[in-house]
């Protein structure tokens, strides 16, 4: 497993950027999460040491973008070069998360058809308002490989009807001292619906307020995702 960010700095779009936690730490370290910049990072996928190899080792899932939107406006400049180098890392997997999905196919390569086998999509909704707005869109777009990521999961949601040809469904609570309680019943139930549609899921993590049988627990952030694991939910498609 691997990071590359690009660009650093996001702006808050919607319901669940609420507690975003760039924008907390960086508030702390003084940065301006809302000035959207390149990184000294930018050319990793490629970055080669003195014998000529790619420092970032084959066969690796890269998680890219996650201390921004690989879709934000402020980055569409740079954005083609950053394709141009996952295409010449094909044995690498890059997955990146968005809330942006409705600026998807203006922000793709000429090339992309149906889309790069080493590219995973992972469209994240928070309540059902934005599950039906981006799914329905999401559902429709060419790409080989989507997850449908619901975290922070605010409320409780239906994606039931946007489950085809999707690879995974992962599950999540909001980690903030004030944050918005996640339910266990919200989380059963999009378990079920995976189930039933044959889709992989996965409980990533618990809430920082978290109810399950009528009671409220208030969780430690580092806590957070063992006690998802501890439920032991996670389910595998056949």
């Amino acid at each position: 497993m691997a990071r590359w960010d690009p660009w650093r700095g996001c702006h808050k779009y919607s319901g669940g950027c609420k507690f975003c936690y760039t924008h907390k730490g960086d508030y702390k370290r003084g940065i301006d999460t809302n000035k959207i910049v390149k990184t000294d990072k930018f050319y990793a996928p490629i970055a080669k040491n003195k014998k000529g190899e790619y420092k970032m080792k084959a066969g690796q899932l890269v998680y890219l973008c996650f201390s921004s939107d690989f879709l934000i406006e402020e980055a569409d400049e740079w954005r083609k070069e950053c394709w141009e180098m996952i295409k010449e890392r094909s044995d690498l997997t890059f997955l990146f998360l968005t809330k942006r999905i409705e600026r998807f196919m203006e922000c793709i390569p000429a090339d992309w058809g149906e889309g790069y086998d080493n590219v995973v999509v992972s469209c994240t909704v928070e309540n059902q308002d934005r599950a039906d707005f981006r799914l329905k869109i999401f559902e429709k777009l060419p790409i080989k490989h989507k997850n449908i990521v619901c975290q922070p999961l605010i409320e409780k949601i239906d994606i039931s009807a946007y489950l085809n040809n999707i690879d995974l469904v992962v599950v999540g609570g909001e980690s903030d001292k004030n944050a918005r309680p996640l339910h266990y019943d919200w989380v059963l139930e999009i378990r079920e619906q995976c189930v039933k549609n044959n889709v992989c899921f996965e409980f990533r993590q618990c809430g920082t307020h978290f109810v399950k049988d009528g009671v409220n627990y208030t969780l430690n952030v580092r806590d957070l995702c063992s006690q998802a694991r501890k439920a032991n939910i996670n389910f595998t498609s056949i």
